[in-house]
């Protein structure tokens, strides 16, 4: 028996001797993948709903691994709102212990959105879980959501869809906002080079060229191949700053940093909200922290 058929039994068993029994709440027991999707779920779902998430706020969702805590809540769970595009490898070990009382949602892959390619590294040329990178990408997901949770509680499906309607709206007012304070960013400056090649949908939306060290973070970070790749890029054409994102060591961009003297910035929130006392508490929070750390070391203009 593998070592990985051995960890699932155990956690399994866990579950089983220690969980109360399944469904005995008559609430809809919701549970979502990571931070930022927890928060766009709790949007549309209000208090008719038990929302909780399975990967911590500044954890990396790439690379997290169910714990028997996990495994329990699972356990009496309804509905699971995962992202889906790779973002979540171990997905797979839910799909594995999931019943037919368990549904799960892929949101990414339902979504009316148009996806990017990966730029680069081992998975180049599959499509870019990050969405919600771009509000209009979120907003997407609101749909999803809605019409999930609609279908399951059929009686609330109109407050669930007026929900979902003021959130696209407040998402489309974030967007302009955002679009506003990044517009002052000189068209020479608005290169953004981070760690994870997770900007594509932000910089299509706000016109910026991102690029990244490696493709998601699950894969090998800062290879020596991948970091010399990006040294003769950056000497070739030098970015005015270096960005690194909050759930991935800062290392390697501090490395290219010092080797190339350009500016260190950050840190971005790209695969997780910050705690509650932090400057992205949520979603519209950590779209205006990102675009205020691009204004501040991109050169934005500064109000009169």
């Amino acid at each position: 028996m593998t070592k990985r058929v051995t960890w699932m039994c155990t956690l399994l068993f866990v579950a089983l001797i220690s969980a109360a029994p399944a469904y005995a709440n008559t609430t809809l027991r919701v549970i979502a993948s990571f931070s930022v999707m927890e928060e766009l779920v709790k949007r549309v779902a209000g208090d008719a709903v038990s929302v909780n998430v399975i990967v911590p706020v500044g954890e990396d969702v790439h690379r997290w691994e169910l714990t028997p805590p996990n495994v329990l809540a699972l356990e009496e769970t309804h509905i699971v709102f995962y992202n889906g595009l790779g973002l979540e490898p171990w997905i797979r070990h839910i799909e594995a212990m999931s019943d037919d009382q368990l549904t799960l949602v892929e949101v990414a892959k339902k979504a009316d959105y148009a996806p990017l390619m990966i730029s680069t590294g081992q998975y180049k040329g599959e499509p870019d879980p990050h969405m919600w990178m771009d509000p209009a990408g979120a907003a997407a997901y609101i749909d999803v959501i809605a019409a999930t949770l609609a279908e399951h509680l059929p009686k609330q499906a109109d407050v669930f869809y007026a929900r979902a309607e003021e959130a696209r709206k407040a998402l489309t007012t974030l967007s302009s906002e955002v679009k506003e304070r990044l517009d002052g960013i000189p068209q020479t400056n608005r290169t953004l080079i981070t760690s994870e090649a997770s900007f594509g949908y932000f910089a299509r939306a706000f016109s910026f060229q991102a690029q990244g060290i490696w493709g998601v973070n699950h894969e090998t970070q800062g290879s020596a191949q991948a970091m010399a790749k990006m040294s003769e890029q950056l000497a070739a054409k030098r970015p005015s700053a270096l960005f690194f994102e909050s759930t991935t060591p800062s290392i390697h961009m501090d490395a290219l940093a010092r080797e190339t003297s350009i500016p260190l910035a950050g840190p971005l929130y790209v695969d997780s909200l910050s705690r509650a006392d932090g400057p992205a508490a949520n979603y519209s929070t950590m779209l205006r922290h990102n675009a205020e750390v691009l204004h501040t070391a991109l050169g934005g203009a500064t109000a009169e």
